[in-house]
């Protein structure tokens, strides 16, 4: 990847929408929403805090992620697109 986050930025490939149901149903694109999920693919080193000492993000590459519904930047690179999150954007990792 030639991405690299800065500061406490994280950098998530968005999971793909659900084209079905749980129940079978077909979801049309016009009516699917973009999923709030994602896996992680870089993180930066953290931010500083006042004392000047660095606070590491407690996230790690390949977590899969719960982030906020509009939070974050979606950039487009070399045709995969990608979002920046700020850490405190991402709400949860998901275990298995």
């Amino acid at each position: 990847m030639k991405l690299k986050p800065l500061g406490d930025n994280v950098i998530v490939k968005q999971a793909a929408a659900e084209t079905q149901t749980k129940s079978g149903l077909y979801v049309p694109d016009s009516a699917s929403e973009k999923p709030q999920r994602g896996e992680v693919l870089a993180v930066g080193a953290g931010k500083f805090n006042k004392a000047g000492d660095r606070i590491p993000v407690d996230i790690a590459v390949g977590d899969t992620v719960i982030y906020s519904k509009y939070g974050g930047n979606e950039v487009k690179l070399d045709d995969m697109e990608y979002i920046i999150l700020k850490s405190d954007q991402i709400y949860a990792v998901v275990q298995d």
